[in-house]
């Protein structure tokens, strides 16, 4: 357990090193800049988005229970542990958000800009927001085709980042589970995918630093809590721990026989 929790903890730090240093930097998000890192950044960020995040979770659990090779009842609560962690991530994002209510940074600039006055933007239903924003922004040269309907289709609150809690949470599985099986190359992609799609849910102006920081918080405890349980219920993740693990219980069950004779 110790190990799960240093390795959760070393990982989320890495992880919060993009949004604390834009955070201490003091940078504000504003419209602009270049459009083909933008629009590579924005395929960063619907890795994670619906429909494609559905696509994403299946293949990477897919993949984890490749790479960990547990028996097959094993794998199948391995699998069950994965959904169970991004699907608990995404209804307690959703819940604060309600909570929380706090405005995207393009609402903001709408608000600052086009004197759209922030609670009566989020007053309005989904589509009513979605209609506003593409009204709005019909003759803005300083925003993409493609950046204004990403922003019709999120027209939600901000506090915390839904993608990063699914990002960084698949980004720390892997720095829990497969760090020990020795999946390097994989761990670190996945923590790049995560920093990537970090960046770009701030550039795209549509989280504040801070909404990354506590997603990352978040999914570091979920990712505590299932690790422990998979440990707990199917033994430990590196091959020589596993074997030792294997080696022990007929040993233990060997010596209890003896006491009983």
């Amino acid at each position: 357990m110790l190990a799960i929790i240093k390795r959760t903890l070393g990982g989320g730090v890495l992880l919060l090193l993009l949004p604390l240093a834009v955070w201490f930097s003091g940078w504000q998000w504003q419209p602009g800049g270049n459009e083909k890192v933008l629009k590579v950044l924005y395929w960063v960020t619907e890795t994670v988005s619906i429909p494609w995040g559905i696509l994403t979770s299946l293949l990477l659990g897919g993949w984890f229970l490749w790479c960990l090779r547990f028996p097959p009842k094993a794998s199948i609560g391995i699998f069950m542990l994965l959904m169970m962690a991004m699907l608990s991530g995404q209804g307690i994002k959703s819940v604060m958000k309600e909570w929380k209510q706090e405005p995207r940074p393009f609402v903001v600039w709408l608000e600052a800009n086009y004197h759209i006055d922030e609670k009566s933007f989020y007053s309005l239903p989904r589509k009513a927001r979605s209609m506003l924003v593409k009204e709005q922004l019909q003759d803005q040269q300083d925003v993409p085709v493609w950046l204004m309907n990403h922003w019709q289709s999120e027209t939600g609150f901000a506090f915390p980042s839904g993608h990063t809690l699914f990002a960084s949470t698949w980004a720390l599985l892997g720095v829990v589970m497969l760090w020990p099986r020795r999946r390097y190359k994989t761990v670190v992609l996945l923590m790049l995918w995560a920093g990537g799609v970090m960046a770009s849910r701030l550039l795209l102006g549509m989280h504040w630093p801070k909404d990354l920081m506590m997603s990352v918080v978040i999914s570091g405890l979920l990712v505590a809590i299932v690790g422990f349980l998979a440990l707990r219920w199917f033994g430990p993740f590196s091959e020589h721990e596993k074997k030792r693990h294997l080696c022990v219980q007929p040993c233990l069950m060997m010596a209890v026989v003896d006491n009983q004779g």
